[in-house]
Parts: C-alpha cells; structure tokens; sequence
C-alpha cells in the first residue's frame, strides 16, 4: 500500500511533507532532510531531456501504460532521512499510482524508469550516486544519456546491491527496454537531435 505521507524526520531535520510545502515549485533536491539547490541546465541539456520525455512519453500514451514526467520531477528515494532526487524524466507506470493516475504531491512508490542527462556541471560520480539511489529505492532501470559521447547506458538494478555495470547503446543504435516497455524500440540519436 502507498503512503499518503511520510514518516517524521530527525530533530532539526525538513521532513517530507515539509519539503513538499516548502519548496514544491523550486530547483531542489532533499538530500538526507537539508534542501540542496540544483544549477540551472543550460539549453542543450533541457533539449535532450526534452526528447527523452517526448518519445518515451509518446509511446507509454500510444499504450496507455501510465505517466511520464519531467522537469526534475521529484522522485523520493529515501524517506529516513529524507532524500528526494529530481529526475529529468521518470515513467510511473499505473499499477504504481494511487487509482491508476497521478496523485498531487509526491508519488511514494518508485518509477520503473528513470533518466538522467548528463550536463557540464555534473560528475561521473554524481550521475552513479544518483543511478545507486535510484536502484535502492527499487527504480529497476536507470538510462544515462550522455551529449558528449551521444550514447544511452541502461543501469538496471542486481538483485542484490548496485546495478549490472550498465548496458552501452551507441549513436546507431536503437534503445531497448524490454524489461519494463516491450516493445519500445528508438534510434539513440534521436534523444540528442
């Protein structure tokens, strides 16, 4: 069963539901209770992010499978402490959501998906901190789309602790992930055009 709200945190601590009432509409992330300010993407990240959520968005719709978001959307990751990443896009499918739709405020059960665009001002090891949270609060892929090298990497998650090391898809390939969208199938070089 999904929470309606999350349990309290630590004396001197921003709790969930106070995190949401704070700083809903703000460029943040919760990082173990304290509210962690994210830069600003500049234009040729928030493009990429763009077509990852049109294209995935395009096909959960086409199939009615559930919702796709973007924009940072905030994923929860950890509720003791608190920790609340933004994703550039996540799909949620509907088994996931509270009555098969999108509740407002947080969605306390992990996505399926998420995918994260690599920018300037990230490091390598940001971007596998981010895909290890993700994995232990049960999101089962993680896809890093990189500008630069104009690949997609799908992270999914072992059974066990960390993630398969990931799986490369170049430029001329299509991006495949049949564990959690049979059937989807897109040229990697359409997420960077």
């Amino acid at each position: 069963m999904t929470p309606t709200h999350a349990p309290p945190a630590e004396p001197g601590l921003m709790t969930l539901d106070e995190f949401a009432a704070k700083h809903g509409w703000d460029h943040v992330e919760l990082i173990d209770g304290k509210v962690v300010q994210l830069p600003m993407a500049f234009p040729k990240h928030g493009r990429v992010c763009t077509k990852a959520a049109e294209v995935l968005n395009a096909f959960v719709e086409a199939g009615d499978l559930g919702v796709v978001c973007s924009n940072d959307s905030f994923v929860v990751v950890r509720q003791s402490p608190p920790r609340v990443r933004g994703a550039d896009v996540a799909y949620w499918p509907k088994a996931k959501l509270p009555g098969g739709v999108l509740p407002d405020g947080f969605v306390y059960t992990p996505p399926d998906l998420c995918v994260e665009v690599v920018s300037p001002s990230n490091t390598w090891t940001e971007i596998h901190t981010k895909t290890t949270e993700y994995h232990a609060a049960g999101v089962p892929v993680v896809v890093v789309l990189d500008p630069d090298t104009k690949t997609a990497t799908a992270y999914r998650k072992l059974n066990g602790h960390g993630d398969d090391g990931g799986q490369v898809f170049p430029v001329d390939i299509d991006l495949t992930l049949p564990d959690i969208l049979p059937g989807f199938a897109v040229p990697v070089r359409k997420f960077f055009e």
